[in-house]
C-alpha cells in the first residue's frame, strides 16, 4: 500500500509541474560530476514539462558543499548522503527536503582497447591489484565522494605498502580520464556513471561486492532559495519510474 501511495504522490506532483509560464522559475543546481550523464538527459525533459529554466554546475562533492557553506547563490544542491547531512545540520539546506534521487557504485575502467583485468570475483580483484604496474583514481584531497571511498579501500588493502607506490592520482573527471586514455595505466577507478561519459575509456565492471561502496546522492533545497514548489516538482520528476529507467541506463543503481 505504501508503494502505491508513493507512486500516486509522484504522479500528482508531476502533474503539478505542468507548464505554467506565470509561475516558471529560474533554478540553479549544484551537482557532482557523476550525475552529469543522467541529468543532461533528464533536466531538459523537466524543463519542457514544467516551464522552469535550469542551470547546473558540476564539481566534486566537497567543493560543492564548500560553495553552499560560503553562501554562493543556488537553489538545489545534490551531494553524497553524509555531506548532505552535514549541510542540513548546519542549516544550509532546508530540513525535511532531503531526498535520495540515485546511487552509484565504483567501477574499474581501462583505456579503450586495452586488456581488461579479471575482477569477476573478490579474489580476482585482489590479484588484479597485485599484478597491476600502475593504477589511477581521483585525488581524494579534492573532495570527490567516490575518490575518498577508493582511497579508504586502497589503504585497507595495502598491507605491504606496494599499492600506494603504484598509484597515480589526478584531479577528478576529465584529467583522470586523460591520464588513463594516454596509456601506461593498467586500470583506474571512478563512479560507474562517469565512465560512460567518455568514449576513450571502457568499463571493466563494478568492484566486486565485498569491496564495493555505493554513494547515495541526496537532493536538498538550499536554505536561501525561494523555489520550494519548483524543487518539489523536480524531485518528484527525478524519482519517477520513467526517470529511474534513465538513471539505470547511465550506470546508477535503484535507490
Amino acid at each position: 500500500m505504501d508503494r502505491v501511495v508513493s507512486a500516486a504522490a509522484v504522479v500528482l506532483l508531476c502533474a503539478l509541474a505542468a507548464p505554467n509560464k506565470a509561475s516558471a522559475a529560474e533554478i540553479k543546481i549544484l551537482s557532482p560530476g557523476a550525475t552529469e550523464g543522467a541529468l543532461s538527459e533528464l533536466l531538459p525533459q523537466f524543463e519542457k514539462s514544467s516551464g522552469h529554466k535550469i542551470t547546473i554546475n558540476y564539481g566534486p562533492v566537497g567543493g560543492l558543499a564548500a560553495r553552499v557553506t560560503k553562501g554562493e547563490t543556488a537553489d538545489i544542491v545534490i551531494l553524497s548522503d553524509s555531506v548532505a547531512e552535514e549541510l542540513r545540520k548546519a542549516g544550509k539546506t532546508v530540513d525535511g527536503t532531503q531526498v535520495v534521487i540515485a546511487k552509484v557504485g565504483i567501477g574499474v575502467f581501462v583505456r579503450k582497447g586495452d586488456p581488461k583485468p579479471d575482477i569477476s570475483t573478490a579474489d580476482a580483484f585482489i590479484r588484479a591489484l597485485t599484478n597491476a604496474k600502475v593504477i589511477a583514481y581521483a585525488d581524494p584531497k579534492l573532495g570527490g565522494s567516490s575518490s575518498i571511498l577508493v582511497a579508504e579501500l586502497m589503504r585497507s588493502l595495502d598491507i605491504t605498502g606496494s599499492i600506494g607506490s603504484r598509484t597515480k592520482l589526478a584531479p577528478p573527471a576529465k584529467p583522470l580520464v586523460d591520464l588513463v586514455a594516454a596509456g601506461g595505466v593498467d586500470f583506474g577507478f571512478q563512479p560507474i556513471s562517469q565512465i560512460y561519459l567518455d568514449p576513450r575509456i571502457e568499463l571493466v565492471g563494478p568492484i566486486p561486492a565485498p569491496y564495493q561502496h555505493y554513494t547515495p546522492y541526496v537532493a536538498s533545497l538550499v536554505a536561501t532559495s525561494p523555489h520550494q514548489e519548483a524543487y518539489q516538482a523536480m524531485v518528484a520528476f527525478l524519482a519517477s519510474p520513467a526517470a529511474e529507467a534513465i538513471w539505470k541506463s547511465k550506470g546508477f543503481e535503484s535507490r
